[in-house]
Parts: C-alpha cells; structure tokens; sequence
C-alpha cells in the first residue's frame, strides 16, 4: 500500500497546489472534490447527476454522497497505490463516513499546511483581484476562515483520537520552498509497509 495523505489547510494556504505537486511526484492521483464532483457531472455518472441538481438548485451536496463518490473514487485502479486527498474530509462527520468507508486503509496520516490569518487574507484578496472575483472581500474571506476553524479545524483532534498523526508544514515562501519542506517531512517519516 503507497501513501494515503490528506491535506488540510484553510483557504489560501495552497493545499491544491502542494497535493497536486507531491501526487505527481509520488505517482498517485491527487483528489480534490471539487474537481470530482466537475467530473462527475460532465461525464453523467449516476451520483454526477444527483450531484448536478442538488447544486443547480443552489444547495450543497451533502455529506453521504461526496463521502460515496470520494469512496468510490478511492476504488479506482490508480489508487490502489495510494492517493493524495486535498480538503476532504472537510469536517468530522466527514471524516467519520469516510473512516467506515475505506476502513483500515484509509488516511496514512493527515498534513496540516500552516499560515497566518492575515497573510491568508492578503493571499486571498489577491487571488480574488487576479481572478475579478469582487464578492471576495476582506469581510466574506475572513467568514471563510472562521468557518474553516470551526468546521474543520476540529478534525486535529478528531484523527490522533483515531490513530491518524496530524502533522503541520509552515505555508510561507515559495511554493517551491513550502514543496521542500513537505518533501523533507514525507521522507522522514518513512512508510508504514
């Protein structure tokens, strides 16, 4: 069994960016639910239709069924090696559906990218000025951190309570340093074979 990460991170601390270079590095595919539930959705799947009326009515998709196209994901031939997941589980509801999903092969250990609340919402407003993203304001940035600190933020102790090592990896620099610095973690920790 290959290595089974998950990314954790509030919004801006460039989680995607560094799952996305460490899968490809690793071999593994990189698994983002946002871009799944894109997939889904253009390819007709049965839950990318369920999916594709929950939010064409403006609802969130919930739990159950990110949690069955996330396990259903992780069944796939590639990732039978391991996989990377970026941002999910998003909360411990979350985490526990997973957990009874994918069972003793689940998550290796959890990866944790740090940044400070006020180089996020400077990363953020710059993101959101690049992309003319106006309703991306200081007041609704701020919103998202402090949901992301009590949605997520519990799953530090949701996963040592369970076995799963939460490790943290300073989020500043150049995505290249923030790269080395998670490359150097990854390397001393070895694998659990």
């Amino acid at each position: 069994m290959g290595r089974r990460i998950l990314f954790l991170g509030p919004p801006g601390a460039g989680k995607g960016t560094q799952a996305a270079l460490l899968a490809s590095a690793l071999g593994v595919p990189h698994i983002s639910t946002g871009d799944m539930l894109r997939s889904a959705v253009a390819q007709g799947t049965d839950l990318g239709r369920k999916a594709e009326a929950i939010m064409t009515a403006g609802d969130l998709v919930p739990d159950d069924l990110v949690v069955a196209m996330v396990a259903e994901r992780l069944g796939e031939a590639d990732a039978v090696c391991g996989y990377l997941l970026d941002g999910f589980p998003r909360n411990v509801a979350q985490a526990v559906a997973l957990d009874r999903e994918v069972g003793a092969d689940g998550i290796e250990f959890a990866l944790s990218i740090e940044v400070a609340a006020d180089e996020l919402v400077r990363r953020l407003l710059s993101r959101a000025t690049e992309l003319g993203r106006s309703d991306d304001n200081e007041e609704t940035i701020r919103r998202r951190l402090e949901v992301y600190q009590s949605e997520t933020e519990p799953l530090f102790d949701h996963y040592p309570d369970h076995g799963v090592e939460v490790v943290t990896v300073g989020g500043t620099g150049t995505i290249d340093d923030v790269f080395t610095r998670v490359v150097l973690l990854l390397a001393g920790r070895g694998r659990d074979e």
